[in-house]
């Protein structure tokens, strides 16, 4: 409408042609844009409380027994199941406390990749 009627008005004048094209051009993005919303409302989450036990992460702050870990990107409030665990270590999700994690350091027996 602010084509049609708001450009006249202001001394702007687009040909047919030029009308068409913008209606055109836009339709194609609003259609790109639904596509790509839908799809990404479809999508489950990748990372979430349940699905973190045998995740592998990083130590940010140590763990002494409570600390900051990284893993998959997100940081995330975690304790030790057992003693100090240092910055740059890999842990592996054993449990949860509440939104808190339960960590122990690593062994080459874990299943999941790290991040």
């Amino acid at each position: 409408m602010i084509v049609l009627l708001g450009f006249p008005q202001m001394g702007i004048n687009i040909p047919i042609p030029g009308l068409v094209a913008i209606m055109l051009v836009w339709g194609a993005v609003a259609i790109i844009m639904y596509r790509m919303g839908s799809r990404t409302l479809r999508m489950k989450p990748l990372t979430g409380l349940p699905h973190m036990v045998g995740s592998r992460g990083k130590v940010v702050s140590p763990l002494a027994p409570k600390g900051v870990i990284r893993i998959k990107g997100e940081l995330w409030e975690a304790k030790t199941a057992s003693r100090k665990i240092n910055n740059g270590e890999r842990v592996t999700v054993v449990g949860q406390d509440g939104l808190r994690l339960i960590v122990r350091k690593s062994s080459a027996g874990d299943l999941k990749k790290p991040e």
